[in-house]
């Protein structure tokens, strides 16, 4: 597991938002076993401590679920998987329409061209859209 840090945000938040991108995207399932808080600390080379804030976090988000003294797993909660992705994408949307506002794109012409954008990258990578 690689993940790049940034100065800005608190380390345990950015390892929360991690798992977030890996679930939304698939790349961990339902159910599928999370490495161990040491294991974690010891492959993404930060402080035990952080790790077991980021755990909690995803816990109490519902992210993962741990039983006795089994390893954690991803949920299996839909609900959950759902808003996970929601988050994300309105995150990105937020981000992407706070950077474009300022410079008056009419409403029309930016969704031609995000959708222009969205095919030619699909392509790129071989990818099919949904209109």
């Amino acid at each position: 597991m690689k993940v790049k840090f940034n100065n800005r945000d608190p380390v345990y938040v950015q390892v929360v938002r991690h798992f977030k991108e890996q679930i939304a995207t698939g790349m961990l399932e339902q159910g599928q076993e999370v490495s161990s808080r040491r294991e974690l600390a010891s492959q993404l080379k930060i402080n035990p401590n952080t790790v077991q804030r980021a755990f909690k976090e995803m816990e109490e988000q519902g992210l993962i679920y741990t039983e006795k003294n089994s390893p954690s797993k991803i949920t299996k909660d839909e609900q959950v998987l759902h808003r996970v992705r929601e988050e994300l994408i309105l995150e990105a949307v937020d981000t992407f329409v706070t950077s474009v506002r300022s410079i008056n794109v009419p409403v029309d012409e930016l969704v031609e061209l995000v959708k222009e954008k969205y095919a030619a990258d699909s392509k790129k990578q071989g990818g099919n859209i949904d209109d």
